[in-house]
């Protein structure tokens, strides 16, 4: 056991409990610190930051992008529309980098 860790949950003076309950939730995260988040266990991680981008991807609005970024992924949305059959497929991707032929285009 980790010290400061009582099972699935981490305490820390001066903190709020974080709790990793059943299937991974994240509960009660207030005033936790990155040194502690960084103690935690890799799965626990990755379900803090799914939860982080969730919350981004929930308001899209709030994510300004600048007026050049905005032209060029316009540019390539109507470059795909006015020729849809243009790329690769997902399955060709996942193939390209699997035996990494990717490298060699």
């Amino acid at each position: 056991m980790h010290p400061g860790r009582v099972g699935t949950c981490l305490r820390a003076p001066g903190l709020a409990l974080a709790c990793f309950p059943k299937k991974g939730t994240i509960s009660d995260m207030k005033n936790i610190s990155i040194a502690d988040i960084l103690e935690l266990p890799v799965q626990e991680r990755i379900r803090l930051v799914e939860l982080i981008w969730d919350s981004v991807a929930a308001v899209p609005e709030a994510v300004k992008i600048s007026p050049a970024l905005k032209a060029e992924l316009e540019a390539r949305l109507a470059e795909f529309e006015a020729n849809p059959e243009a790329g690769y497929s997902w399955d060709q991707v996942k193939s390209r980098l699997k035996d990494g032929s990717w490298r060699s285009a």
